[in-house]
């Protein structure tokens, strides 16, 4: 995991492409908050949000 968040960093930098961060920081947040929802009480309320 650590290789591949190293290789897409220098892949940013090297192609000036700093505009996929935002994209991929919101990405992990609601992966992370799905994954999270998954076995708590509050699953259905996280669920009508999509």
């Amino acid at each position: 995991m650590g290789e591949l968040l190293s290789d897409l960093w220098v892949f940013m930098k090297v192609r000036k492409k700093f505009w996929l961060l935002p994209i991929i920081i919101v990405l992990l947040f609601v992966g992370g908050l799905l994954v999270f929802a998954e076995g708590s009480a509050i699953a259905p309320f996280i669920y009508t949000l999509f």
